[in-house]
């Protein structure tokens, strides 16, 4: 699945899409196919503040817990509340499966970040070593 190019992406396997000051957040499909069925996502709270590569919850999967890593630093405006009931939603298309949205405190920080061809060159490299 080629990764969307509007997106930046983390090393944790994160991605992020910006409009304006608002950050949406969600895992890659590298990610989701990595864990395997998606049985849980552990959230934030709207108000809640968040960092860059902090974490900001928890995806469980039938193999594993896996921390969620923020690609940047900001308040929680929105939690995608349709994942409570059908967490597998990131297992049908990660890319539109959002977590949470953020308002951006430090745009800065998205420059820090991985393009689509550098994440998808880091996720070629990860894969064969």
């Amino acid at each position: 699945m080629p990764y969307p190019a509007n997106y930046r992406y983390t090393r944790e396997h994160e991605w992020i899409s910006v409009e304006g000051s608002i950050g949406t957040i969600g895992i890659t499909d590298y990610a989701q196919k990595s864990l395997g069925d998606i049985v849980y996502v552990d959230v934030p709270k709207v108000g809640d503040k968040v960092t860059a590569h902090g974490t900001f919850g928890s995806v469980e999967s039938v193999k594993a817990v896996s921390d969620l890593y923020c690609p940047v630093s900001g308040t929680v405006t929105a939690v995608n509340d349709e994942l409570k009931t059908s967490p597998d939603r990131i297992n049908e298309d990660a890319h539109s499966a959002w977590i949470i949205k953020v308002e951006l405190s430090d745009p800065a920080e998205l420059d820090k970040l991985l393009d689509a061809a550098a994440y998808e060159a880091f996720v070629m490299e990860e894969t064969a070593a």
